[in-house]
């Protein structure tokens, strides 16, 4: 497996609105449109958001550079949200429990 873990910042309601807008228009399709496995976002608080998204392989990482790239800057756009840092490397170790599976709903 390979991850990528993405790091946004912006003002901190326009991080609650990005992730709102995320949670409803694109969560769900994230692993067909990108081929992840795992996608997660994560509130780091003081307006930043850590995104992590995994793969079966860096191979599949790399086709979903392109279409992440689309969505950043349409969320970029719109929220003013710009990625800070980005992370990405082969899964070393992972566990997982039947309750990953379950979606996990925004609400602020």
């Amino acid at each position: 497996m390979y991850a990528i873990v993405r790091h946004y910042s912006a003002d901190a309601s326009a991080i609650t609105e990005m992730v709102k807008y995320v949670d409803r228009e694109f969560a769900d399709r994230v692993p067909e449109q990108v081929g992840s496995v795992l996608y997660t976002a994560v509130d780091t608080g003081g307006g930043t958001v850590m995104t992590i998204t995994m793969f079966g392989d860096a191979e599949a990482a790399s086709r979903a550079e392109s279409a992440v790239t689309g969505v950043q800057e349409s969320l970029g756009a719109r929220f003013g949200v710009r990625e800070t840092a980005v992370e990405r490397g082969e899964v070393m170790v992972s566990r997982a429990t039947p309750s990953v599976v379950g979606r996990v709903r925004f609400e602020p």
